[in-house]
């Protein structure tokens, strides 16, 4: 047996990975303008399973970008418009009563639109508490409970949410337990002169672009998995957990402005988040192992929601980006300085 196949198999794997990911991204960016980070951490939330929320100011594309990655996909899309009035029924669906043909009714389960592939939750901030818990069980479990009886969602499935930072008035702010839940926070921002002249030539021009199947459901699983396959090293993997740690006030690994602003900090899916986006990065860039650059590319989105300022970080106007970046600095160099004891350097 050859001992260099298993090494080469890995290698196409990883170019194939690369290739397909690259061939969903363009096929996205054929409706979208500019946006390659948000396009990227979207991707990448599907890749590795997870759930992603947008935030961003109305009109940006996050609706179209959810879309258009349905139909690059061909896979089954759903948009909830969350509002104040919106209940939990409406979201899971609920058991009606039907009659049969002799005269008698039972219960039937009408499913809602959450039974989708791609559920789009826009504007979920809207909605109450009550109504924005139906999710979690979806997100988490990829089950929906009605009456006592378990009914399973189709993989893959993911969750996208978008929310208006600016706009507060007659909004419900997003629990810690369902904000956990998002794998990434992505932060849509606004175009660029020449990207807005490309969006008004395209929107306002007699052609649309049409997107084309590139991925399918079975496929995207299989990358599912390839993902996972990746290899973490001690030291990288320490130093993605120290960099959860690092969140925590009370953590020997966590810098002056984390025990001075923050009041608490990220959970395990965090690093959970760090490591699996890491994965991903590594396939893309053509390795099998992740290095700390992977990890350093996923800090942000990764964390910067499961980062809970105290009051004085609230006064101040303190970032929870500031405080992610910080941390990852702070971390990295203790980690450097510990090996360079260890080799009496």
């Amino acid at each position: 047996m050859n001992p260099e196949r298993p090494a080469i198999e890995k290698d196409a794997e990883a170019a194939r990975f690369a290739e397909r990911f690259l061939c969903l991204r363009q096929e996205i960016s054929k409706v979208i303008v500019g946006q390659e980070e948000v396009i990227e951490g979207v991707l990448v939330c599907l890749l590795a399973g997870g759930h992603a929320l947008l935030e961003g100011v109305p009109g940006l594309g996050k609706t179209l970008l959810v879309r258009t990655l349905a139909q690059a996909l061909e896979l089954r899309f759903s948009r909830i418009q969350f509002t104040p009035d919106l209940m939990p029924a409406d979201i899971v669906g609920t058991n009606i009563v039907m009659e049969d043909p002799a005269g008698g009714r039972f219960f039937k389960f009408q499913s809602g639109p959450v039974f989708a592939n791609i559920v789009l939750a826009d504007e979920v901030n809207r909605a109450t508490p009550k109504t924005q818990s139906a999710l979690l069980e979806a997100m988490q479990e990829r089950s929906v409970t009605v009456a006592g009886t378990i009914h399973r969602l189709t993989e893959p499935f993911l969750v996208m949410a978008t929310q208006n930072p600016i706009e507060m008035e007659g909004t419900y702010p997003l629990p810690e337990a369902q904000l956990d839940r998002f794998f990434y926070k992505i932060l849509v921002a606004s175009p660029t002169l020449s990207e807005l002249s490309a969006i008004i030539d395209r929107t306002t021009g007699t052609q649309s672009p049409e997107v084309e199947t590139v991925l399918l459901g079975a496929e995207v699983l299989g990358m599912q998995r390839r993902a996972r396959e990746v290899a973490i090293g001690g030291q990288v993997k320490e130093f993605a957990l120290r960099m959860v740690l690092g969140t925590h006030p009370d953590s020997e690994y966590a810098p002056d402005t984390v025990h001075r602003f923050v009041r608490f900090g990220s959970s395990p899916r965090g690093a959970q988040a760090l490591i699996l986006a890491g994965k991903i990065y590594a396939l893309l860039d053509g390795r099998h192992h992740v290095s700390e650059v992977d990890l350093r590319r996923a800090a942000l989105p990764a964390l910067r929601h499961r980062i809970i300022l105290n009051i004085e970080g609230e006064a101040e106007g303190v970032r929870p980006d500031r405080i992610v970046q910080e941390v990852t600095r702070y971390v990295w160099e203790q980690i450097e300085a510990e090996a360079h004891a260890r080799a009496g350097v």
